[in-house]
């Protein structure tokens, strides 16, 4: 399914469920964020136990959404879910995602002492988007890379902790969308990501574990999914089911952290993504709510905006450093976007 249709279908959602997505949803993290926006701050001060001083810190920084959890085990059900996952193969190749099995499961084991996670949402949605006859990117990776911008916010964020703490963003074992859920950021859709109510699901996630405990801890809201199932219909390559996600069928995994050559029945339904795929995200009826960021850094410059195919299949080695300079994107390196801009194009 390409770009546009889903779009389209996004835009067809009924009328009567758009309603319901607009009225059916409460969080304390995103009312909170909703309410800080519109209020005075200048009376407002420094608690250490204070959740409202964290939520506002946050928002003052530029995060979207921010919630805070006690720091626990992860549930049985989710901590089984995570083992089936991993023993069915279905994190292809991501080896790393094996290890430290303990510490992803728990993660008091990876700060002594840890008693809360506060968990924060960066937008990413951008402001320009590449036009739908261009070859495609997952709109994560259209500006600088976010593991440096997050990291940072987290770092002053942090600042303003008393006792320990430790930062993560993909860095460290954690289930950062299970963290996300505990706070009370939204759910995890049926896409596996995490939905943000009234926002959609384009939204880097960061985690901070602390020694400090706070007055008030947010709480896990029901899943808002319903019926629905664009998100299982727009995957072209049936990765996406009702079990989840396997990604040795995702195009994500396939044109970012698979290093070998993509499957022929794979590679055949890419259509004119070349670096991952954002199709199951652009249908999503919650994707309607989608903000264009306000963080700078993840904007696309011009020049990538206006590639055309036949620059992109004359990319040399050295117009892939330019022009990705500071960009995930290098996560792929310059083989694996080469591959995957002949397979897009041999489909042409």
């Amino acid at each position: 399914m390409k770009n546009e249709e889903c779009r389209m279908k996004n835009e067809n959602y009924p009328s009567h469920e758009q309603g319901e997505i607009h009225s059916s949803f409460g969080s304390e993290a995103t009312i909170l964020h909703s309410s800080f926006k519109r209020s005075d701050h200048s009376s407002f001060k420094r608690s250490d136990h204070s959740s409202f001083f964290i939520l506002h810190s946050s928002f003052n920084l530029g995060f979207s959404a921010c919630g805070i959890a006690r720091a626990d085990k992860v549930d049985e059900k989710n901590a089984q879910a995570f083992r089936d996952w991993i023993q069915t193969g279905k994190n292809a190749a991501m080896q790393y995602m094996e290890n430290y099995e303990e510490k992803r499961l728990d993660p008091r084991l990876l700060l002594p002492g840890a008693k809360s996670i506060i968990v924060v949402a960066l937008n990413y949605f951008p402001k320009e988007r590449l036009a739908d006859h261009q070859l495609q990117f997952a709109y994560y990776a259209y500006g600088k890379d976010y593991h440096e911008v997050m990291k940072d916010k987290l770092q002053q964020l942090a600042a303003l902790l008393p006792g320990e703490h430790k930062i993560c963003c993909d860095t460290v074992p954690m289930l950062d969308r299970y963290w996300a859920c505990q706070a009370g950021l939204g759910w995890i859709g049926k896409n596996t990501n995490l939905i943000i109510p009234h926002a959609g699901s384009f939204f880097f996630l960061g985690e901070i574990i602390t020694t400090a405990t706070f007055d008030t801890y947010n709480t896990p809201m029901p899943n808002h999914c319903g019926t629905c199932e664009n998100c299982l219909q727009a995957c072209p390559t049936g990765a996406l089911s009702t079990n989840g996600l396997d990604a040795n069928r995702c195009l994500s995994y396939l044109t970012i952290e698979n290093r070998n050559a993509i499957p022929q029945a794979e590679a055949q339904v890419m259509g004119n993504y070349i670096y991952g795929c954002d199709r199951c995200q652009l249908c999503c009826p919650h994707n309607r709510f989608a903000q264009a960021t306000e963080i700078d850094e993840f904007s696309p410059s011009e020049e990538f905006l206006s590639m055309t195919p036949d620059d992109w299949k004359n990319l040399s080695e050295e117009d892939y450093r330019r022009l990705f300079k500071g960009s995930a994107v290098k996560r792929a390196k310059y083989a694996g976007l080469k591959r995957n801009i002949d397979s897009a194009l041999s489909n042409d």
